[in-house]
């Protein structure tokens, strides 16, 4: 039986790992198919603190995982199908590893980037693709860049983007749009806004290096065309890994845990939640590590049984 399970390798999973280590309380880490979480699927990353000049994703996690190696942290790869918490300790059923129990456990199994699964978008993901303005949006300067979507999600990132690219052209296969109306009126009234409704992409367009265009089709007359861009980003929501949960936890409509306020404690006590998994808000890499932090702080206090701990004494 483990003492603490970590579930993820993003930055909130491996933030956890660090700190848990360093108070010797040998974390076992699962990683999943997707080791690192969408960071790897990131090319440079500037907005992390402590790199003056930048730091891809890739590199950044591996850094991540070394620190948490150096500390005591065990990896395993494995995929966790079921969970049980009706009794302590708490199991898990992991494919490749089996059943493996657990007093304590923290979930940062991240949320995924819902795709258009069309051709070109996976394999120019990160060459122009991406899920993430914030992240992305200063790559773009003086360009023109395609936001795909007709949420919320996507009139803010295109709003954002504006804050770069000198055009930026939003694509929805719908006439009318998902968004509130004061999004949609904020987006509206942007002059570097350009609005392309009624229209499905088909296909991701690029050089072998990088986008050169999308093509889309009118839902109305079926025609064909082809809206010339340096940059996509697909903006049609995420989608939390909550799947193996099967609603032991306490969740919200789309399925981020929720947890209480101030703190990555779930509706079940030694079972936290940290990273993009609770979070619907934010997703960077800083605030996941930063509840990371958290998350490993919560589940030391709740395996030594303590209602307050000098925390100075684990940093």
């Amino acid at each position: 039986m483990e003492k603490v399970i970590v579930l993820g390798t993003g930055p909130a999973g491996l933030t956890a790992a660090i700190y848990l280590a360093r108070a010797n309380m040998k974390p076992v880490v699962i990683e999943g198919d997707e080791p690192g979480g969408q960071l790897t699927l990131t090319t440079e990353v500037e907005n992390f603190p402590g790199f003056e000049t930048g730091i891809m994703g890739p590199e950044l996690i591996n850094n991540m995982r070394k620190q948490a190696e150096r500390f005591g942290a065990e990896f395993k790869r494995g995929w966790v199908t079921e969970a049980d918490f009706s009794s302590k300790p708490f199991k898990l059923k992991v494919e490749g590893l089996g059943e493996v129990l657990t007093e304590a456990l923290i979930i940062s199994t991240g949320a995924s980037a819902k795709m258009l699964n069309i051709p070109g978008e996976k394999e120019l993901l990160g060459q122009g693709v991406s899920t993430c303005a914030t992240c992305d949006g200063f790559f773009f300067r003086q360009k023109k860049v395609v936001v795909i979507g007709g949420g919320d999600s996507a009139m803010e990132e295109a709003t954002f983007l504006t804050k770069f690219a000198d055009e930026v052209e939003i694509v929805h296969r719908r006439h009318e749009l998902r968004a509130s109306k004061i999004m949609q009126e904020r987006a509206k009234q942007n002059n570097k806004i350009k609005w392309n409704l009624n229209k499905t992409p088909i296909e991701v367009l690029g050089d072998g290096k990088k986008v050169t265009g999308l093509k889309v089709k009118d839902n109305d007359t079926g025609e064909e065309h082809i809206i010339e861009t340096d940059g996509i980003f697909v903006a049609i929501g995420h989608k939390p890994n909550t799947g193996f949960l099967n609603g032991q936890l306490e969740t919200d409509e789309v399925g981020y845990i929720i947890v209480k306020p101030g703190s990555t404690k779930t509706n079940v006590p030694g079972v936290f939640a940290c990273g993009d998994v609770q979070d619907n808000q934010y997703r960077q890499a800083i605030t996941a590590a930063g509840t990371g932090c958290m998350a490993a702080l919560d589940a030391e206090r709740y395996l030594e049984g303590h209602a307050t701990q000098d925390w100075s004494q684990t940093l």
